[in-house]
């Protein structure tokens, strides 16, 4: 099924061709590639609102993740009974937010694939609400982007590493 990657905003210059090959390879160590999967791509004050309507967060933030598939265990695979129903959700991802918080080392595409990767964890049922959540999470990430930097000679590490 199909990865739909848009760009809905203009603050930061933004070529979507390495997320997407990335993300592609990320579906694939999941084995997710046959649902469909949205990332939006917006600024600061696109989610912001997002944020402060769904979380009640009038901030801006990195990342926001919009289940289609809720209550999933973590790590849990959906079972779909129709196919309208391979879907995993969309992923906001916040690219003036998380541009602004690059630290001067970082690639920023490396870091768009972790945040990414983080919010597609949590469409697949992972959390940070807790320690043992967070862990869990944490692994599942490290897991993946290792993988990811196998395949690709990157070298990325967890969003959720210094959560707890």
């Amino acid at each position: 099924m199909s990865l739909v990657l848009r760009n809905l905003q203009r603050a930061i210059p933004l070529r979507r061709v390495p997320l997407r090959q990335r993300m592609e390879i990320v579906r694939s160590i999941l084995g997710v590639q046959k649902f469909d999967l949205g990332i939006i791509c917006v600024d600061n004050k696109s989610i912001q609102h997002i944020n402060r309507i769904y979380r009640q967060k009038n901030i801006p933030t990195d990342v926001l993740s919009f289940p289609f598939h809720e209550n999933l265990k973590a790590g849990e695979i959906p079972q779909p009974d129709f196919p309208d129903d391979y879907n995993l959700g969309d992923i906001f991802l916040g690219v003036e937010y998380i541009f602004q918080q690059c630290k001067e080392n970082e690639d920023y595409y490396d870091i768009l694939t972790v945040t990414a990767t983080h919010g597609l964890c949590h469409l697949l049922g992972f959390t940070h609400n807790t320690e043992a959540t967070w862990q869990e999470m944490y692994q599942k990430e490290k897991q993946i982007l290792e993988e990811l930097s196998r395949r690709t000679g990157a070298t990325l590490q967890p969003l959720s590493r210094d959560l707890f």
